[in-house]
């Protein structure tokens, strides 16, 4: 049974400098999610029962968005306009693309991370739950909202956040409330600021998530921030799924009818590259 605190800390990869100009001052280099006792990070996770109560209601409105293409599609389309994707899957293509997603890549790639860090990987998803539940319910993010998403991206060290800097080009105002709100977490202002510290194991994660985002809407292929585990191991999976281009186009190969996704899901048990050629069909849009 995993341990609830470390016994070594594995160094996340930073390939890049600390782009603040005025960083903060360190008063201790250990994340407050590496030292302080489970009660403790139950209690800073959930808020106050006002607080989780909110958190709750916008996990009924993410649930009740489930389903509803008349939402999804142009957020889509608006991707594909921006050249982020050049095909659309079907819906049936999307879900059985996102259940690959999750089996072959963030669910392994995650449980890796966790185990290297020595951090028990089911607490951790509770916490995560207790902070934002609607986060963790959608993995493609196109279900969630604007907030939902910024919100995962904070609370989570990301294998590779290119694909979520993408998804938020769905939205008007994405990056720029990205960007703001990474550095309200920073400075301590953001009003989930307490909880998402409960959670995040790497002290230095948001600022690297920072410089990243500012050098994202200067060049939208700057390259990102890889985490430490990301080895030959994932190389395939981060490759295809740590971009929506790359989602996208995998959720499209996809089998198209009931029958074809039940077959998928029951034999396919490894990540499988589809060949070039593949990704040239196009989706029924």
């Amino acid at each position: 049974m995993k341990r609830f605190f470390p016994k070594k800390i594995r160094p996340v990869q930073n390939q890049f400098p600390d782009p603040s100009p005025e960083p903060a001052e360190v008063v201790d280099s250990t994340a407050h999610r590496l030292d302080a006792p489970p009660w403790v990070l139950v209690r800073e996770a959930m808020g106050t029962p006002r607080e989780f109560g909110h958190k709750l209601r916008v996990l009924l409105a993410t649930a009740k968005r489930y389903g509803r293409e008349e939402r999804v599609q142009p957020r889509l389309q608006r991707l594909k306009d921006l050249g982020h994707i050049d095909v659309i899957p079907t819906r049936l293509q999307r879900m059985v693309g996102a259940i690959d997603m999750m089996r072959f890549f963030i669910v392994p790639c995650a449980a890796d991370y966790y185990d290297q860090m020595g951090i028990n990987f089911r607490f951790h998803t509770f916490l995560r739950w207790l902070d934002d539940p609607a986060s963790v319910i959608d993995p493609t993010g196109f279900n969630s909202s604007r907030d939902a998403i910024i919100g995962h991206v904070l609370q989570v060290v990301h294998a590779n956040p290119h694909y979520d800097l993408q998804l938020l080009d769905s939205f008007d105002d994405g990056l720029d409330e990205m960007e703001r709100q990474t550095l309200a977490v920073i400075d301590g202002t953001h009003p989930r600021a307490e909880s998402i510290k409960a959670i995040v194991e790497d002290n230095d994660y948001h600022q690297r998530l920072l410089g990243y985002i500012r050098r994202y809407r200067e060049d939208p292929y700057t390259p990102p921030p890889l985490r430490a585990n990301i080895d030959e191991r994932f190389e395939d999976v981060e490759r295809t799924f740590g971009n929506v281009h790359g989602a996208m186009r995998y959720f499209a190969t996809m089998p198209n009818t009931v029958a074809g996704a039940l077959w998928h899901l029951r034999h396919v048990n490894r990540f499988v590259p589809p060949p070039p050629a593949a990704y040239e069909a196009t989706a029924a849009e």
